[in-house]
């Protein structure tokens, strides 16, 4: 990891990146290798403990470039002041990596009245991206990241049920957040055509985090599974890499694995369903259509 991370070091470095979810699980080993590579940090996170631990492991590693912005992203008024935060601050942005997200076995609600997984998984991404759009395109060269799953495979999006209030299932709506990933990632891409940005999508693999562990599953079955998974080290590598590798600069449109290209569900590639997701989203966070 040590010669990617050299190599890859001549276009992350300088760079502005914020990443949400950055104070756990691939989130967090995405922020210290970016740091790492010398890139310029602001970590999303709503736990202001651990965020300001990340910051000084990072800052004692040698990069004093890195703050901490403190928001939920369930929570649509945070987000709005996360970005009026970000975008008062006057600073570039370059990578914009999304990839806070949650897994719920019981249907739950935000306090906007929202079924949880698809506002964090989903619509967090499709609002803090838009509201920072503007910045990123005075950015370019910039690059989107959107953390998504290769679960997305599994499932079709329900219009007439996208909450799960008619049936829910944990798996289920996780899979559908993760395609809604995908589909705003492709339509992102062809609005975003010739600005110089890019986005893409990333399946990081089966990987140990909390999502599992913190909806019941008992301390013995988490160790077993996570024999079996990634560490959160090496399940980030293909965000950082879309991150910061050189090589990628003018990809877009794409979902990666391992860092290679991939080919994801023919739902996702379904042009129709993605401006239809793109309306719904919008008119679920009170932004603009277009």
């Amino acid at each position: 990891m040590a010669s990617q991370q050299t190599v890859n070091a001549s276009w992350i470095e300088g760079k502005t990146c914020l990443i949400t979810g950055a104070t756990s699980g691939i989130g967090r080993a995405a922020a210290v290798d970016l740091g790492r590579m010398g890139a310029k940090l602001v970590l999303v996170g709503r736990n202001r403990a651990l965020g300001e631990e990340l910051v000084r492991e990072i800052q004692r590693a040698g990069n004093r470039e890195v703050e901490l912005m403190v928001a939920d992203l369930e929570s649509q008024a945070q987000l709005r002041k996360l970005a009026t935060d970000f975008l008062a601050s006057g600073k570039p942005l370059h990578v914009l990596m999304n990839n806070a997200g949650v897994f719920n076995m019981k249907r739950r609600l935000t306090g906007d009245g929202l079924e949880q997984v698809f506002a964090v998984n989903h619509l967090a991404y499709f609002m803090l991206t838009m509201l920072l759009l503007d910045r990123i395109k005075e950015s370019a060269p910039a690059r989107i990241i959107n953390v998504s799953s290769d679960l997305h495979q599994r499932a079709t999006l329900n219009f007439a049920d996208l909450g799960g209030e008619r049936s829910y299932g944990g798996m289920s709506s996780y899979s559908q957040s993760k395609l809604a990933n995908i589909l705003f990632t492709y339509e992102l891409a062809r609005r975003l055509a010739g600005t110089g940005v890019t986005v893409n999508a990333v399946h990081p693999g089966a990987v140990a985090t909390n999502l599992a562990r913190n909806n019941g599953l008992t301390t013995m079955a988490w160790k077993l599974a996570g024999t079996f998974m990634k560490s959160p080290a090496t399940g980030a590598r293909t965000q950082v890499f879309l991150a910061s590798a050189p090589e990628v600069e003018g990809v877009t449109g794409k979902y990666f694995i391992d860092s290679r290209e991939a080919r994801s569900s023919a739902e996702s590639h379904d042009a129709a369903i993605a401006r239809r997701l793109w309306e719904v989203s919008a008119q679920l966070t009170g932004l603009p259509a277009t």
